[in-house]
């Protein structure tokens, strides 16, 4: 009687009361489970302070000991600027903080002589203030975590000026795209009628390809160098192998990773018949600047006061041989090709395309209910752009958890097919050999707790990777 009468009384609180809730609910009830998670894998980094018998051949005790040091201050980073963001995103929800920046937006827009009618505009100056505040509140984080994480472990090669003048650059590059495809979006949304939403999906489509066309060649380089890689027995090399497999290869870059960090990859972009090769420096053993720049016997030049501690000196020095050989990227690439081959990235725009469709079409079916603005603080106006805030940011929280797993999920089985196709073009000997070297290039740490792995992890762990390759080698 009792369960029924609480039952009750919650069905006598507004609907939108219980929206509200439900929306903070789920948000905590997300951040203390992926809280839940991090302390497992921080009790392993904590505990596990040998190498496993396992490992012995794959990692030395010194590799091992920093990759856990750095992944431990990584974990301590993340716990704390996860707690930041949870409290900072309620504290905006319980005081109306999405409603006074729309009100906010229309003050502007209203000095400029633009009245409630020009709700695009008002939009825009929204989005341009949200982005802005974003940028400014997740500014000291990404401070910290570059020139005090990454600093201390080897890995940032960036200045403070370079830093900000990066970051300047990113947010006026972003408005740029945003502001334009966000008007056009809400006049397609505007004037599109009952059909709206396939309109607005084909829109969304559109931009998507166009960005990816023009990202490499237009947008990249306003942040990175890229260099066609010299002429020569690797580039030779990669040519046969994307001949022998019939990748449209018509260019390779080299990418001046190691300008931000000494962190390495490699990926292709490009449609149909121009497919592009990018290779970061700093996963060339014959082209990183990082080889290149200090001798092995040299004092290494401090850059500054702090830097005279003469135990980070060396732990920087001795971090700075990276690095794979030619046979390696080949195996890597061998492996990124492989994803091409096998059809992944066509599966995976195919998959983001049915999904993006889908919440188009459920905003279209929710997009008129007046309870949904009503429950956070909007009971005057229905702006379009906020519609599209609340339902694919609150409402479909949990639909996105759920897919975001799955793509997970997914990603794993496709790093295992990638690592099979290497295999099939005689590669399994040197993948072996560059994975293990870019994940002490990397300083990952091979122990992982299952739960977490499972819940986070886009690639399998390195061990069974290796595991995988091993049993390849074998057979």
């Amino acid at each position: 009687m009792g369960m029924w009468a609480s039952l009750d009384a919650l069905w006598e609180i507004p609907a939108e009361k219980r929206i509200f809730g439900a929306v903070l609910l789920f948000s905590w009830t997300v951040y203390l489970w992926e809280t839940f998670l991090a302390q497992r894998q921080r009790r392993i980094y904590k505990t596990t302070t040998h190498v496993p018998p396992e490992l012995g051949q794959i990692m030395d005790s010194e590799t091992f000991e920093k990759s856990r040091l750095y992944q431990l201050d990584k974990s301590t980073f993340s716990f704390w600027s996860g707690l930041y963001s949870e409290i900072e995103g309620t504290l905006i929800l319980l005081f109306g903080g999405i409603p006074y920046l729309w009100r906010l937006s229309g003050r502007f827009c209203g000095y400029a002589g633009f009245g409630p009618e020009y709700e695009i505009t008002q939009s825009l100056v929204f989005l341009l203030l949200a982005t802005l505040f974003s940028a400014l509140t997740g500014l000291p984080w990404s401070l910290y975590n570059t020139f005090v994480i990454e600093e201390k472990h080897g890995f940032n090669q960036q200045t403070l000026g370079f830093f900000m003048k990066d970051a300047i650059k990113k947010f006026v590059v972003t408005q740029c795209i945003l502001l334009p495809v966000s008007s056009l979006l809400l006049y397609i949304i505007k004037i599109g009628g009952d059909y709206f939403f396939i309109y607005a999906w084909l829109f969304t489509l559109v931009v998507s390809l166009v960005l990816v066309t023009i990202y490499a060649d237009y947008i990249a380089p306003l942040f990175d160098k890229f260099t066609p890689l010299p002429e020569g027995k690797l580039k030779e090399e990669i040519e046969v192998m994307a001949k022998s497999i019939d990748f449209p290869l018509t260019k390779v870059y080299v990418v001046e990773g190691s300008k931000r960090s000494s962190h390495s990859n490699a990926y292709f972009y490009g449609f149909f018949k121009n497919k592009r090769i990018v290779l970061f420096d700093t996963l060339l053993e014959e082209y990183s600047v990082l080889n290149k720049d200090i001798p092995e016997d040299s004092g290494m030049e401090p850059r500054n006061e702090e830097e005279r501690n003469s135990e980070e000196i060396k732990a920087k020095v001795k971090n700075k041989k990276q690095g794979c050989k030619n046979e390696e990227v080949l195996a890597v690439l061998g492996h990124e090709l492989g994803h091409w081959k096998l059809g992944h990235t066509v599966k995976n725009i195919i998959i983001s395309q049915m999904n993006s469709f889908l919440c188009f079409f459920l905003f279209a079916v929710l997009i008129g209910r007046k309870e949904l603005f009503a429950a956070f603080g909007f009971y005057d106006s229905q702006p379009t752009l906020i519609g599209l805030l609340i339902i694919f940011q609150f409402i479909f929280s949990p639909y996105n958890e759920v897919l975001s797993f799955c793509l997970t999920v997914l990603s794993r089985r496709f790093e295992f097919q990638a690592d099979a196709f290497a295999k099939k073009l005689g590669k399994a000997k040197d993948l072996y050999s560059a994975l293990i070297k870019l994940n002490k290039d990397n300083l990952g740490f091979p122990v992982s707790d299952w739960l977490f792995s499972m819940w986070h992890y886009s690639h399998p762990p390195l061990l069974e990777r290796l595991q995988a390759l091993k049993s390849m080698k074998q057979h």
